[in-house]
C-alpha cells in the first residue's frame, strides 16, 4: 500500500470527479420509459375541515391520467412514527394517525390533499389548480404554550390534548430542588432554539415502479436510509412484503436529517404506480420543500443553573417546549428526549441534573432530526446559561468551564442523565483553543475594533454530543421501533479487486474515499482495488443508514469485522499454499508470509485460489472470499470539544459580523484528516447561519411567513470567516475497534452558542445579557435600545 494511503491520509474524496463533472446520478436525473408525472394539492390553510374534493374538471383536462384523493388510501396504513417515548407517569405519547393524503381534514399549510398524475408535469401542474377542495378553515394553534392552554384548539380531535408527551430525565426532583435551595446563587435564562429548514441542495425526489409480471414494486428516493423506507412503507404502510419492495436512492444531494425519515410522497408514488400501472415521479420545487420537507429544532425553554460559592456547578433543571408539528415524523419524538436530555450534563461534573420535556402538537410542519438532533439544543441551553452565571459571578468563562470539567482520571464517567462518557480530555481541547484562537491577542484586537467604531466580543463554548445511537437493546426499551446496528458485506474477487457493501449511506461523507482507506490499511492493498457499494436494498445487506454521525463509528466498524473475517479465510488459504500452520501467517503490505522465513504468498494469489481451488483444502475451507458482519456498538461514541468566535457589532445598525472562528476538537481516531476538516467547516457554517439568519417563522394563522429565499435568510460566503479548525487531541473511543467518535454534527453543535456568546460579550457593558436566535441586525440593534 502506498504510503499515502490509508488510516490518517488525507486521501482525495474519489467521489468528487463525478460530482465536479456533472456525472452524478440523482433521483431526479433518472426517468423511466412510460413514466408519469405527480403534482401535490396541498393545504393553503393551516387548519381546516374537507367537505368535498371535486376532481372532475381536473380529469378531463389533457394528459391527465388518474386524480387522487384521500378516499384512495382507505384501508392503506398511514406515516408510521419510529419512536415511541414513555412520559413521566409511565403513560405512552400520544400517537395520532398520518395519513398519505388528508382525510377529513388538513392540520398544517401543506399538508397534501389530492395528486393529480399526469404525462407531464407541466399538464399535472394545470390540472391540479381545476382541482377544487372546499374547506372550511378552522383556528390554527402556532404557539406551543397558547396550544396547551384549556381549552385550546386542538390540532387532533380524537386525541385528548396537544402534548404529545410529558417527560423526565435526571435526578430526584428533591434532590435538585434542594440544592437549589442551599445554592450561594441561581442563574436563570429563557430562551428560544429557532426553528430551521435543512435546505440540502437537492430537493427530495421519488419515483415508484410496478413489474406486474413479478408483483416487485421499486422506488427510488432521496434518502439516507432506504432499508428502514423498505421496512416502514411496506410493513406499515402499503402492506408489501420486503422481498418485494427494492428502494433505491443513488447519489444525494445533501440530507442533513430531513431526508432520513419516510415521507407520504414516497409512499403515494409506489401506491400509485401499481394503480396506474406506469411508473410515477415526484420532484419537489423549492417553495414545496419548505412546507414538506421536516423542520428541525423549535424548542422553548427555561434553564436554571445552582453554583456555590467557588462557581461550582451543583445543579441544572430545564424545562423545554418542544414542537412536534402537526403529525409524528420518523424519529421526532427521541430528538427532545433521548438525543437531548441526556446530553443535559456536558462535559461538566454537575452532580444533580433534571430534564423535563413536554412535546407539543401545533398546526405546522412535522419537526424532526436536522445536524446534530438534540444535541445543539442541549447545548446551546447550557453554554449560553453558564456564560450568563459567569458574568453575573464575575468569573472568566475559560475558567469557569475549566474548573468544572470532567478529569481525565474520572473517565468512564456516568453523568446523572443516563450516559456513561467512556474517554475525554476537555482540559487539552481548551488549551488547543486557547492557542490557536489566539486568546491572549483579543484585547489588543478588541481595542482596535473600537478605533474604529466597532463593538468586538469573544465567545467560548465547550460541546459534547452522542453519536452512533446505541445498543440496539437499550434504545429498544426506550422506544426505538428499530435496530440501531449496521451492516457490511466484503466480496473479494479472484483477481483481489474488492466491493464492500454498506448499509451505511453517503450524501457527502465521503465514504467511497474514506471506507476504502479502512480496507485497503487492514490488507496492506492500494485503495483504488476497493469499491464501495450502498444505497440499493437489493445489493447490501440490511443497514440502518446514515445520521446521528454514525457512519464510520457504526457502519465502519461492520465493515472492519467483515474485513477481519476475511483475513482469517484468507490466511487459512495461505497457510495451505505455503505449507505452513495457520498461526504462523502475518498478513503485511499486502502480503502473507510464514513467521520468521522468507515465504510469502501475494494477496491476489491467495484470492486467485479461493476462487480457482485447484490447490485448495475443499475438505475444509469453502471455496470464495466474501463475508458478512453486523455490527451493533454497547455504547454511544462521545466527540467533544472547545470552540471560539469573535464577531464586531455595529451598534448603530445592529449588524453582526464574524471575524473569526477556532474549533478545537476531539473526534478519536481520524481516518482521513481533509474530509474531518471540511465536515467541521460544514457544520460551523449551518450553525452560524441558525445564529444568525435562519427561522421559520409562523404567523397567527398558521401561514409559513419565511417560505422562500427571499424570506428564509441561507448563510452566503460573505456571512463567514476563515475557520481555524484542530483535531489534534484525540482520546480514542474504548468500545469499537476503530477508535473514532464522529464528526459530522460538531460544527453546528458547537458553532451556535459560541456566535451568541460573542455577541452578548460585545454588548454586555450595555447591560445586555440574552438575544434569541437569530441575531438579526434588528434583533441586535432593539437589544442595544432597550439596554440604553
Amino acid at each position: 500500500m502506498p504510503k499515502d494511503q490509508g488510516i490518517g491520509a488525507s486521501s482525495k474524496r474519489r467521489e468528487d470527479v463525478r460530482f465536479l463533472t456533472g456525472k452524478g446520478k440523482y433521483t431526479d436525473d433518472i426517468n423511466i420509459y412510460g413514466q408519469t408525472y405527480a403534482y401535490f394539492v396541498r393545504s393553503q390553510v393551516a387548519h381546516g375541515t374537507i367537505n368535498g374534493i371535486d376532481s372532475a374538471a381536473a380529469e378531463a383536462m389533457p394528459g391527465v391520467v388518474k386524480v387522487f384523493t384521500g378516499a384512495d388510501f382507505e384501508g392503506v396504513g398511514g406515516i408510521p412514527c419510529g419512536w415511541q417515548i414513555t412520559d413521566r407517569h409511565g403513560e405512552v405519547m400520544q400517537e395520532p394517525a398520518h395519513p398519505v393524503l388528508a382525510q377529513g381534514k388538513v392540520r398544517h399549510v401543506g399538508d397534501p390533499i389530492a395528486v393529480v398524475v399526469a404525462e407531464s408535469l407541466e399538464q399535472a401542474r394545470d390540472a391540479a389548480e381545476a382541482v377544487d377542495v372546499d374547506i372550511d378553515e378552522l383556528p390554527a394553534v402556532v404557539d406551543m404554550k397558547a396550544a396547551l392552554t384549556d381549552g385550546s384548539t386542538k390540532v387532533h380531535d380524537d386525541l385528548t390534548s396537544n402534548l404529545c408527551y410529558d417527560w423526565t430525565l435526571g435526578g430526584d426532583k428533591a434532590d435538585v430542588d434542594a440544592a437549589f435551595e442551599s445554592a450561594h446563587h441561581v442563574t436563570t435564562l429563557d430562551l428560544v432554539n429557532n426553528r430551521l429548514i435543512a435546505n440540502p441542495m437537492e430537493p427530495r425526489v421519488a419515483i415508484g415502479n410496478f413489474d406486474a409480471a413479478d408483483e416487485e414494486y421499486t422506488l427510488y428516493t432521496t434518502s439516507q436510509n432506504p432499508h428502514v423506507i423498505r421496512l416502514l412503507m411496506g410493513a406499515f404502510v402499503l402492506g408489501i412484503p420486503e422481498h418485494k419492495l427494492r428502494v433505491i436512492a443513488p447519489d444525494v444531494g445533501g440530507g442533513f436529517g430531513t431526508k432520513i425519515f419516510h415521507y407520504a410522497e414516497e409512499a403515494f408514488c409506489t401506491f400509485a404506480a401499481k394503480a396506474v400501472g406506469r411508473p410515477v415521479k415526484w420532484t419537489a420545487d423549492r417553495s414545496e420543500a419548505f412546507i414538506s420537507d421536516a423542520h428541525g429544532r423549535d424548542h422553548v425553554t427555561k434553564i436554571e443553573l445552582a453554583l456555590d460559592d467557588k462557581g461550582m456547578f451543583v445543579a441544572l433543571r430545564t424545562d423545554t417546549l418542544a414542537n412536534m408539528g402537526a403529525y409524528l415524523s420518523t424519529f421526532a419524538p427521541s430528538v427532545p428526549t433521548w438525543l437531548h436530555g441526556t446530553l443535559m450534563a456536558g462535559t461538566y461534573k454537575t452532580p444533580h441534573v433534571s430534564v423535563n420535556v413536554r412535546a407539543v402538537f401545533t398546526n405546522t410542519v412535522p419537526v424532526d432530526a436536522y445536524r446534530g438532533a438534540g444535541r445543539p439544543e442541549a447545548t446551546y441551553q447550557l453554554e449560553r446559561v453558564i456564560d450568563k452565571a459567569a458574568r453575573e459571578i464575575g468569573m472568566d468563562p475559560i475558567s469557569i468551564r475549566r474548573q468544572n470539567f470532567i478529569q481525565v482520571d474520572e473517565f468512564p464517567y456516568a453523568t446523572p442523565v443516563a450516559v456513561e462518557y467512556d474517554t475525554g480530555d476537555y482540559d487539552a481541547t481548551m488549551n488547543k483553543l486557547i492557542e490557536i484562537a489566539d486568546i491572549a491577542g483579543f484585547a489588543g484586537r478588541k481595542a482596535e475594533s473600537e478605533a474604529n467604531g466597532k463593538r468586538r466580543g469573544l465567545g467560548i463554548n465547550c460541546y459534547i454530543e452522542a453519536c452512533g445511537i446505541a445498543p440496539s437493546n437499550l434504545v429498544g426499551q426506550l422506544g426505538a421501533r428499530a435496530g440501531l446496528y449496521e451492516s457490511a458485506t466484503v466480496r473479494v474477487t479472484a483477481t483481489g479487486s474488492i466491493a464492500v457493501m454498506t448499509g451505511s449511506h453517503s450524501h457527502g461523507q465521503g465514504h467511497e474515499t474514506t471506507f476504502p482507506q479502512v480496507v485497503a490499511d487492514m490488507l496492506g492493498i492500494d485503495e483504488s482495488l476497493i469499491d464501495i457499494v450502498h444505497g440499493d436494498t437489493s445489493k447490501v445487506p440490511m443497514g440502518m443508514g446514515t445520521y446521528g454521525s454514525r457512519s464510520l463509528a457504526v457502519g465502519g466498524s461492520a465493515i472492519v469485522k467483515a474485513t477481519e473475517k476475511i483475513i482469517a479465510k484468507a490466511k487459512k488459504i495461505a497457510a495451505h499454499l505455503l505449507e505452513a500452520g495457520e498461526a504462523d501467517i502475518e498478513l503485511a503490505n499486502g502480503e502473507f508470509t510464514v513467521a520468521g522465513t522468507d515465504k510469502s504468498v501475494a494477496w491476489g494469489d491467495v484470492t486467485l485460489a479461493a476462487y480457482v481451488p485447484h490447490n485448495y483444502p475443499l475438505e475444509d475451507i469453502e471455496p470464495g472470499l466474501e463475508e458478512t458482519a453486523f455490527y451493533d456498538p454497547n455504547n454511544f461514541t462521545y466527540p467533544a470539544g472547545a470552540y471560539a468566535c469573535e464577531v464586531e457589532v455595529d451598534e448603530a445598525t445592529g449588524k453582526v459580523t464574524v471575524c473569526s472562528f477556532a474549533a478545537a476538537d476531539d473526534f478519536g481516531n481520524v481516518i482521513n484528516p481533509m474530509i474531518v476538516e471540511g465536515q467541521v467547516h460544514g457544520g460551523i457554517g449551518q450553525g452560524i447561519g441558525q445564529a444568525l439568519l435562519e427561522h421559520a417563522v409562523y404567523d397567527s394563522d398558521g401561514q409559513l411567513l419565511s417560505g422562500s429565499y427571499m424570506d428564509y435568510a441561507m448563510p452566503r460566503a460573505s456571512d463567514l470567516p476563515n475557520y481555524v479548525v484542530d483535531h489534534s487531541c484525540q482520546t480514542p473511543c474504548t468500545h469499537n475497534p476503530l477508535g473514532v467518535k464522529g464528526c459530522g454534527e460538531a460544527g453546528a453543535i458547537g458553532s451556535p452558542p459560541a456566535v451568541v456568546n460573542a455577541v452578548v460579550d460585545a454588548l454586555a457593558d450595555l447591560g445586555v445579557t440574552h438575544i434569541d436566535m437569530p441575531l438579526s441586525p434588528n434583533r441586535v440593534w432593539s437589544a442595544i435600545q432597550a439596554a440604553k
